[in-house]
Parts: structure tokens; sequence; C-alpha cells
């Protein structure tokens, strides 16, 4: 759906994306991370038709983004961080001044413009003027215009960026319904929101490609590089003393600290060799002892700590300059 060879893009002697090479299936959401000037606005504002490359190439839907934009616009539907609404028009009247704008076929623009609207929860305020809709709402109208064309691939720079908890949820809950039948990238500084939402990832460092798989595997690729792996174990049983020298007894057990103590039982964490399977083993003895096996599971590492390990010694660059601002994201 999306294949993306040796990108390249350089302002002089700076360098925002570097030989970048990946692909995106059709049906995926592909969360999309960097830090500050890493990179991903400018990938995706190439991807877009919005800036041409120094090197490389991409192509979408089979159709290369420099050679074809046109048909490469048509296929796709762009989110910008900062959606250019016209705060004086309804939303019933700037959505149908875009399906214009994007040539919606007349015969279909009312079924589009129903879509939207109830796709992404606009009914009810579809004759408000923009002006007066909350951050949460001008998000929605944001991704409403994205969909109008009925676009096989949805490209999202920040689309939660400023809103509550709450709008946050509604938003993440939309863009989780398009799996399976639109393709996406989805920017994002909420690590959570990947987690929950995207079926891989790709994580870029001053312009560079440095990772790229599924959450899962990140984590359990980075529990292997450090060594060692973190299990959590809970068991009903009053003398803590007895049960963390018995699990320390277990072999391939390097360390037991108490994480928590309820009373009549305890959360123990044990750091162990990453090779030996020893959690049926403390399940074993466990039982042996007669104590209570509440629970017992591997600790890995969230999607925020991989990326903390990978981008380590980096920081958020600042924007230079505004005509700069949004071009080395």
């Amino acid at each position: 759906m999306i294949e993306v060879e040796n990108l390249t893009k350089r302002y002089g002697n700076f360098v925002a994306i570097d030989k970048l090479n990946f692909t995106v299936d059709t049906g995926e959401i592909l969360g999309f991370l960097g830090l500050n000037a890493a990179g991903k606005t400018t990938t995706m504002r190439v991807l877009t038709c919005y800036f041409p490359t120094t090197e490389g190439t991409a192509r979408v839907c089979g159709y290369d983004v420099f050679g074809e934009s046109i048909k490469v616009r048509e296929k796709i539907g762009y989110m910008p961080e900062r959606v250019p609404l016209y705060n004086n028009m309804s939303v019933q009247e700037y959505l149908d001044f875009i399906a214009d704008i994007k040539k919606v076929d007349m015969s279909k623009k009312a079924d589009r413009l129903d879509y939207v609207y109830s796709r992404c929860g606009l009914l009810d305020v579809k004759g408000n003027l923009i002006k007066n809709l909350s951050k949460g709402y001008r998000q929605r109208v944001g991704l409403a215009q994205a969909l109008i064309h009925d676009p096989e691939v949805l490209i999202l720079d920040e689309p939660t960026s400023g809103l509550d908890p709450r709008q946050i949820k509604e938003v993440r809950d939309l863009i989780k319904g398009f799996k399976g039948e639109r393709t996406i990238i989805l920017s994002t500084h909420i690590l959570s929101e990947v987690s929950q939402v995207c079926t891989r990832v790709i994580i870029i460092n001053q312009g560079k490609l440095i990772a790229i798989d599924t959450p899962e595997n990140l984590s359990n690729r980075f529990d292997k590089m450090r060594g060692y792996r973190e299990i959590s174990v809970k068991v009903r049983e009053k003398n803590k003393d007895d049960v963390v020298k018995v699990l320390r007894s277990v072999k391939g057990v390097n360390e037991v600290t108490i994480e928590q103590d309820c009373g009549s039982s305890g959360e123990y964490k044990l750091k162990s060799d990453v090779k030996d399977e020893i959690l049926e083993s403390i399940s074993s003895l466990v039982t042996e002892k007669k104590w209570g096996l509440l629970s017992i599971s591997p600790v890995h590492l969230s999607l925020e700590d991989v990326f903390l390990k990978l981008t380590e010694g980096q920081k958020d660059k600042p924007v230079a300059s505004k005509e700069k601002e949004g071009e080395d994201k």
C-alpha cells in the first residue's frame, strides 16, 4: 500500500530525513514516533505530496508521490496537526466546501457528507459555527475533512494534540474503528495511544529509522538486550521473608523484591535470566508450599520505556523559525 525507499530530505546542510525505508500494509495502522525535529512531519508531508525529496522514492497505492502526485492526493486523506479550519463557516458549510475542493462526485456528495457526520460524531453540531466548537469537535471536523473523498489511506499528524482525556479516548476510538478498513499512518506523542491503536511502530531519531516492529516485539527485544527479564508474582502468604527466601532459591532467579505488602498476601518482583523458563518452576514451588498463587506473569518494558532507551541522550530540538515550523519535526 505504501512503499518508502531511501527517502532523504535536506535543507542545505541539515538532513531532516535520512534514507528512510519502510512499508505499510493494506489495512494496517502504523504508529510513527520520534522526538521533536526527528523528521516525522517532514516524512508525512513528503508522502502527501507537499514536499519534494532530495533523494529516494515513495509510492502510495502504486503511484509515485513525485511523478503521479494528483493520483496520490486522490488516495490520501491528510489531517495535519493544525487543521486549517474556517471559523466563520458552519461545520456543514466547511465540509461541503472541502467536498467541492476534493472533487467529490456530485452524485455521491450527499452520501459522503452523511457518512462523515455520522462516523465522526458531528450530526449534533453540523449547523454550528466552527469558531464555537470545542477543541475535541474541531479535531473531529479535521478528521472528517480527511475522510470526505473516501481515501484508501489516512495520514494523521498528532490527531489528539491538546485534547482532554475524554476527547482523546473519543478520537482514539474513531481511529481504531478504521483498522482493516483503511491504511493509516499515525504520528503521536501519546505512547499509550500507539500501544492501544497501532499494529506496528516506527521510531525515527535525527531523521534515521532506528526501529520498526510491533509494540510487543520491541518490548521483547529489549528484554533480551538488557540481559534479564522481570516477573511479577502474587502469593497469599503472611510470612513475606519465607516467600522471598523460597523464590530466591529457584534456579535462574537473581533478585527478589517485595513490591506490595497486603498483609495476608504480597506482590513480588523477580529478576531472572532471560533464557531460563522458570514460570512453571515458580508455580510448582508455590503450590508445593501450599501458598495461594494469585498471579504470575512476565513484566515487559512499556513502549514508553523502549522509546526512551532508543532515543537516550537526545533532546527535543526547538524550531528555529516560523518559516521552518513543522518542517523538521
